[in-house]
């Protein structure tokens, strides 16, 4: 019987294996970056609606709110290019990006509180 511990670490040895990415992963991001464009879709049709069926104000809320769809889609765009290659070279991750959606989510609530001011503030326009 051996007197050495079970799990004995070696600092000096380190063994490189291939990192082996399951294909789930590119189709996880494939399917994010399609949410992604279908809220862009959704905040492109509400500035058309606004654009075409409104008045001044309406038309100023709606140039903001495709301003934000635009930042949307490239955003989305850059995120799933870096995920992709972040993959094809079998990377472990993270994947995640924080301060992104933040961003645009402070844009989007930007754009409908200014949408708010000027209803409320300018009746007549």
């Amino acid at each position: 019987m051996s007197t050495q511990p079970l799990l004995q670490r070696t600092a000096a040895k380190r063994i490189a294996l291939p990192v082996k990415v399951e294909p789930k992963v590119s189709f996880a991001n494939e399917r994010t970056f399609l949410s992604w464009l279908h809220f862009t879709v959704v905040l492109g049709g509400l500035a058309v609606g606004l654009l075409n069926f409104g008045d001044k104000v309406s038309k100023i809320s709606a140039g903001l709110f495709s301003i934000v769809a635009v930042a949307v889609m490239i955003y989305a765009l850059w995120t799933y290019h870096w995920r992709a290659a972040s993959i094809r070279r079998g990377g472990r991750g993270p994947y995640d990006d924080r301060v992104g959606p933040t961003i645009l989510c402070a844009a989007l609530l930007g754009a409908i509180i200014v949408n708010f001011v000027l209803r409320f503030a300018n009746p007549d326009l």
